[in-house]
């Protein structure tokens, strides 16, 4: 197992883990980069798989939390779309070769840092706050789709969530509920790849109890560090990190 035989593998492996655990711990959208990272060591498919029965297990703790504080409307039109994006990227996942699949995920990882340092910029991006739910189907299989890829669905949620101006508990629900709607999605199709196998979920209980312990450092973390200036180191490497996947993977 590449986890315990290669140092390598295993500092990225520790390193993306962590990252989820932040994500889930108070730093929202680091979890981005930790698919691309794992990428670096294995085969993008394998990555995601690799991390995804960590999502599930952080996502218990999240849905349990925020159980009664998320948008129902909103993850009702959301859905639907995002089970269309979802079933697209594992269609494409299998169609396509490894190394396009690797330049695939360098894209939507370059696309989140950008867009995210144009939000932290003052930029604006999203759509209006009285489109309709069909509009949010839209977004919804955007989600899914750099969700199946990178587990990077954030930017096409906050692009038509935030302009609803939820009160914070609601918005950070509804993203709990949604999200751990969306990872369950991607079991099949993980299955259906072959990459979610006794290899892949033995690397991923290895590495659960960091992913719980990193989730509470985030939530510690959170309150004494300045945050601003640590996202925007963040979304720089999510921007170098997918020009090197793309060019690892045209190349």
């Amino acid at each position: 197992m590449a986890l315990l035989t290669d140092p390598l593998t295993l500092i990225l492996a520790l390193v993306a883990v962590f990252l989820l655990g932040l994500a889930k711990g108070g730093f929202a959208g680091l979890g981005a980069l930790a698919t691309p990272l794992l990428a670096l060591a294995m085969p993008p498919v394998t990555a995601a798989a690799v991390l995804l029965p960590v999502l599930l297990v952080q996502d218990v703790v999240s849905v349990w939390t925020f159980r009664h504080s998320w948008d129902r409307w909103i993850v009702g039109w959301m859905l639907p779309g995002a089970a269309i994006g979802v079933a697209a990227a594992a269609w494409l996942a299998s169609a396509i070769p490894e190394e396009r699949v690797l330049a695939l995920l360098g894209a939507v990882t370059f696309c989140f840092g950008v867009y995210r340092l144009w939000i932290e910029r003052g930029g604006r991006f999203a759509a209006a706050s009285s489109s309709p739910g069909w509009v949010g189907m839209l977004f919804g299989a955007a989600t899914g789709f750099t969700s199946q890829i990178a587990h990077a669905g954030g930017p096409p949620f906050q692009m038509w969530v935030t302009p609803r101006k939820l009160d914070h508990l609601s918005y950070v629900g509804t993203s709990a509920i949604l999200f751990a709607a969306i990872n369950w999605m991607k079991v099949p199709s993980y299955l259906a790849l072959g990459t979610l196998n006794r290899t892949t979920l033995t690397m991923a209980a290895i590495l659960m109890p960091l992913a719980i312990g990193s989730t509470f450092a985030g939530v510690w973390l959170v309150r004494r560090i300045d945050a601003a200036r640590f996202y925007a180191i963040i979304y720089w490497l999510m921007v170098a990190l997918g020009l090197r996947l793309v060019w690892q993977g045209l190349a």
